[in-house]
């Protein structure tokens, strides 16, 4: 394509009238429309830093535990529900590798392509496949999300209200206003230190929150990724 069709087919799009005046969509919508990422180059790749980023939010259990709704859940809150049983884990304490090449597993084999299909050809940065796996991670639903259409037809302020309609419970507002701020701003939230609870208390299966320790898991987190290939 020619420089000149392409400039043409953009304004085309964008509503250019015959003398050359934009129409009603924003130059923010004509970079969603030719994926051009505001933060750097697209990529479909699961970097270290998008995986840290998730970890960040979500911490890690070496054990299955209950969570706030009774679901067992284990590692970097990972359920049954994703296809990995974590009644294994009842009891069962896993080593750090153990519950890191899981989470890599699901997030390559069942989480990226979800978000990759959502946003169909609009071509994401890495801190914006960053945020929408974090908020696939955490919520299963990038492919019904309304702010998914907002951001591919470049509604940036109405995208930006709509990451908080997945606002319940309350206690994940905080997350979603990070995700929010990193998909649009690039702003990331991670220091790659990790919370890890290591120890669950019996027989209430909750997390015993005192034994939480900050953990530099980077190491064995390369180490997965590596051997995942």
């Amino acid at each position: 394509m020619t420089l000149t069709s392409k400039t043409r087919q953009i304004q085309q799009w964008a509503g250019v009238t015959a003398d050359g005046v934009y129409g009603p969509r924003t130059a923010d919508a004509i970079i969603a429309k030719a994926g051009i990422g505001h933060n750097g180059p697209p990529t479909t790749t699961i970097t270290e830093r998008i995986m840290l980023e998730i970890l960040e939010h979500e911490g890690i259990v070496l054990e299955a535990y209950k969570d706030s709704v009774n679901v067992w859940t284990w590692g970097a809150g990972v359920t049954s529900k994703s296809g990995h049983s974590v009644m294994r884990y009842v009891d069962r304490p896993q080593t750090m590798r153990r519950v890191l090449e899981v989470y890599e597993w699901l997030l390559r084999t069942k989480y990226l392509p979800g978000v990759l299909e959502a946003f169909g050809s609009m071509q994401l940065t890495e801190a914006q496949l960053g945020a929408a796996l974090s908020f696939h991670w955490n919520t299963g639903a990038i492919g019904g999300a309304s702010l998914v259409k907002s951001v591919q037809a470049g509604r940036t302020d109405q995208a930006h209200t709509e990451f908080l309609n997945w606002s319940k419970p309350k206690e994940i507002i905080p997350r979603r206003k990070l995700e929010r701020a990193l998909f649009f701003d690039g702003t990331w939230s991670s220091d790659g230190l990790v919370t890890v609870y290591q120890r669950v208390r019996k027989p209430s299966y909750t997390p015993e929150w005192s034994s939480a320790k900050q953990v530099d898991i980077r190491d064995d987190l390369r180490a997965v990724v590596a051997a995942a290939g």
